[in-house]
């Protein structure tokens, strides 16, 4: 996994290559300067700490003064950001700690979208691993900004056991039983099931997360009434914003939605020398 240093790395060697020819070439090294950082619509803020890595990577004495705090939601044309430093630093610093935060606070303001359909309902929105090749560490922060949770990290940290796992293996039963036989026993077993035999063939091996995967919503209530507490029960597969709340009113325990990430747009954001 790519550390937040490395993706910085990677992000500005991509943009600045051997040099800025025109910074370079125009701005004295010993140049000081204020630049602020302004929304130019209405976002959740993420990304803060990244964009201070991002200048600090060229001038560490450089002064970074947030006006909010990480998670609050920022009004069109408010400054939330002030920088004081060497401008030389600002400008080579600039369109890198603005793709960070346009990009990780638009997955926060997207996610919040989503908690506003079920609030007060008790249900947990996840994420899933539909991120960016490389991004997933920053991806799934921006979801924990915005308010919902994180599924897996990985393949590492959580058994899942998915529909061509069960092909592979020869049915739910015996999935879950060779997962049990090998994983510790401090490690839940998830399975996804798409109807009612999956359900009660999952309950019956003794799995602790069942997952129904594009089932309707009366199937979904068939299932959490058989279900009847036995396993955590989390829906997904197409979900969509105009269906949490009818979601949430089954009795499911958990709502995990691969567009919190993968369909989230960049918000537009803009850095101004003063």
């Amino acid at each position: 996994m790519h550390s937040v240093k490395h993706l910085i790395e990677i992000a500005l060697a991509e943009d600045i290559g051997p040099g800025d020819i025109t910074t370079d070439n125009l701005v004295h090294p010993d140049l000081d300067g204020k630049a602020i950082i302004v929304a130019k619509e209405s976002f959740v803020i993420a990304g803060l700490d990244i964009a201070r890595q991002v200048f600090e990577y060229f001038d560490p004495t450089i002064r970074y003064q947030p006006l909010y705090a990480e998670g609050s939601l920022i009004e069109a044309g408010e400054i939330f950001l002030e920088i004081d430093g060497r401008l030389r630093a600002l400008l080579l610093g600039e369109r890198t700690a603005l793709n960070f935060l346009q990009r990780l606070s638009g997955i926060a303001t997207n996610v919040r979208s989503y908690l506003n359909e079920i609030e007060n309902t008790g249900v947990r929105l996840v994420d899933t691993r539909k991120t960016t090749p490389g991004w997933r560490v920053l991806e799934k922060y921006a979801v924990r900004v915005g308010g919902a949770y994180n599924h897996r990290m990985g393949l590492y940290d959580g058994v899942l056991i998915k529909d061509n796992h069960i092909a592979v293996c020869g049915g739910i039963r015996r999935s879950i039983e060779r997962a049990k036989k090998y994983v510790s026993h401090l490690i839940k077993i998830e399975v996804e099931v798409t109807d009612l035999n999956g359900v009660k063939e999952a309950i019956a091996a003794g799995a602790d997360v069942i997952m129904l995967d594009n089932m309707s919503i009366d199937q979904i209530k068939e299932a959490v009434a058989y279900i009847d507490k036995r396993a955590i029960v989390e829906v997904s597969g197409g979900v969509t914003k105009k269906d949490l709340a009818a979601l949430a009113d089954v009795g499911v325990d958990i709502i995990s939605v691969g567009a919190l990430t993968h369909s989230a747009r960049c918000m537009d954001i803009s850095m101004r020398i003063i």
